[in-house]
């Protein structure tokens, strides 16, 4: 079975979508690491047990995405912050941006609003 790491960003918005068991068996297969019979053997269930509570999960949180977009808008946020903290730090090394006085106080705001964002 290959695993769609996707599903370990998912899986941090989407989480409580799941029952206990289907939690406990993502984040055993996805963020432990272990195969589905180590996961079997630990909750006590069947290899193919494992599997189906996998992909049902699995449908459950690409569902939940495909319908709230949260993560989607998530990454598209935090690229934007990149890409605004990349603008920040080449208007600082311009020779133009310390001559004007209202750059540098704004641009302070800015960052500051960057941080809000990032957090």
């Amino acid at each position: 079975m290959s695993k769609d790491l996707n599903i370990t960003l998912l899986f941090d918005f989407y989480r409580n979508m799941l029952t206990d068991k289907q939690a406990d068996v993502i984040d055993l297969y996805y963020n432990e690491d272990l195969s589905l019979a180590e996961i079997a053997e630990h909750l006590c269930i069947t290899r193919q047990g494992v599997r189906d509570n996998i992909k049902r999960a699995e449908m459950i949180l690409k569902d939940a995405e495909e319908n709230l977009g949260i993560a989607k808008r998530y990454i598209t946020i935090k690229t934007a912050a990149q890409q605004i903290s990349k603008e920040i730090e080449e208007m600082e090394k311009t020779e133009n941006a310390s001559a004007a006085p209202w750059v540098a106080p704004r641009l302070e705001r800015i960052k500051k609003l960057l941080e809000v964002i990032r957090e």
